[in-house]
């Protein structure tokens, strides 16, 4: 007998109960951690769970962010003024760092000062990258595609990856070791979870 279960409509659910609900279920999320610059040539950090890889030739990656107050984030706003952001990856020894960057600062306020971080010069983009991240890639924005309500809904932000920066001790050639990178996934609520306790699972051919 299978559990009880509740069906959800989703054209009749409010966008907060909808937010709770999806990012309940769809766990853990790697975490977009986007470094951006303004026009005025002030870097903000933000991360971002709404992220993934979504191609391999050429790399390309998206994120996704929602709007605040019927606006952009600040993230946003600086990608359509300099179209070029960095993605680092969070992980264990960045997370607290990561968190203190998730705080609502003003716009000319920088990130990367607010969590006491280290701006790293990229070599192809404006954006700096974060000196403390395990690894960085360095993109340009390919396409801006809103998805959802015009009034809300958010706008995916798509990426080539140009460069990639990783440290040597996680790396064997191009094959990056899972249990030295310790990543960070993102869950529901102040949830959290590292991705350290691996299986190996055989595909079949």
């Amino acid at each position: 007998m299978s559990d009880a279960s509740t069906t959800f409509f989703t054209d009749e659910m409010a966008a907060h109960d909808a937010y709770k609900l999806c990012t309940g279920l769809i766990v853990p999320r790697p975490i977009g951690w986007i470094g951006s610059l303004s026009a005025d040539g002030i870097a903000n950090l933000a991360p971002y769970s709404f992220f993934n890889l979504i191609g391999n030739d050429p790399m390309h990656v998206a994120f996704s962010p929602g709007s605040v107050g019927g606006g952009d984030k600040d993230s946003l706003a600086n990608v359509k003024q300099i179209p070029e952001f960095t993605v680092n990856i969070v992980t264990a020894e960045t997370v607290a760092a990561m968190n203190d960057t998730a705080a609502t600062l003003p716009p000319e306020e920088d990130e990367f000062e607010h969590a006491g971080l280290t701006k790293l010069a990229s070599e192809r983009i404006r954006p700096p990258r974060v000196a403390e991240a395990t690894a960085t890639m360095e993109c340009v924005v390919a396409d801006i595609v809103h998805i959802g309500r015009a009034a809300g809904g958010n706008d995916l932000v798509i990426g080539e990856v140009v460069v990639v920066h990783v440290a040597d001790r996680v790396l064997d050639d191009t094959r990056v070791d899972q249990s030295e990178l310790r990543a960070v996934g993102r869950h529901a609520g102040n949830w959290y979870s590292h991705a350290t306790d691996l299986f190996d699972l055989t595909r079949p051919a």
